[in-house]
């Protein structure tokens, strides 16, 4: 994909770049929002990856622009201040995704795993491959998720899979897929109970794909352990 890469930050914006040109992905860099508006014709961008604290205008007023909201680009925001009403107020905003720095590369690149056949698709002008993202281990695992919904809604579902940045639950529910949960499960693993906001990404046969939009890098650490722990047994 080609990926504008909207970081003031000079050390963070060529760890991005790097790290999404290993991916196979072409990334182009600017340290403004305003010089992001720039790029979105003449870069032509498949996807954002946006830094929601930028000098002048931020990256919430950025995703407020009608023409960034025309434009219908798949964009994940990040910031080092990361907390739940701005995570929600992105993903209210029409962010696809919201990740708090130090950002996990790794999660990074599942993000854009899961975003790449919609984004591709508007280039090409065809329907949407569905893609089986192998990249992130994964587990069976059933457990209660207590899940609460943007309205207030509570229910209580039992998930299939876990992976260290998403969770597959079932029965499914009346949730939109694109729709911000609050969701939380206790692991087997004699720790406390995770609680995470979540983004519905897709509805499947066998479950519903939640997938986490702020678990914090030892929550992640935790998880991974965890599955290695299962898929070991």
């Amino acid at each position: 994909m080609r990926v504008l890469v909207v970081e003031d930050e000079e050390v963070v914006g060529e760890v991005f770049v790097t790290y999404l040109r290993e991916l196979g992905h072409q990334p182009v860099l600017v340290r403004s929002a305003e010089a992001a508006l720039d790029r979105l014709t003449s870069a032509s961008p498949d996807t954002i990856l946006l830094d929601v604290r930028l000098p002048g205008m931020s990256g919430l007023e950025f995703l407020q622009l009608p023409h960034v909201r025309a434009a219908g680009i798949p964009i994940v925001a990040v910031s080092g201040v990361a907390t739940e009403h701005q995570a929600r107020e992105c993903l209210r905003l029409g962010a696809a995704d919201f990740i708090a720095k130090p950002v996990p590369l790794e999660r990074l690149g599942e993000v854009l795993e899961v975003l790449e056949p919609y984004a591709l698709h508007r280039r090409r002008g065809q329907p949407a491959e569905r893609r089986e993202r192998r990249s992130a281990p994964r587990a069976a695992l059933a457990t209660t998720v207590h899940v609460v919904e943007d309205d207030g809604t509570e229910w209580f579902g039992t998930s299939v899979t876990v992976s260290p940045f998403s969770v597959r639950i079932r029965p499914h529910a009346a949730v939109r897929p694109g729709r911000v949960v609050k969701l939380s499960f206790t692991p087997p693993d004699g720790g406390p109970a995770l609680a995470a906001l979540a983004l519905l990404v897709r509805e499947e046969p066998d479950g519903a794909i939640y997938f986490f939009a702020d678990l914090n890098a030892p929550a992640v650490s935790r998880l991974s352990t965890l599955i290695a722990r299962l898929q070991s047994t």
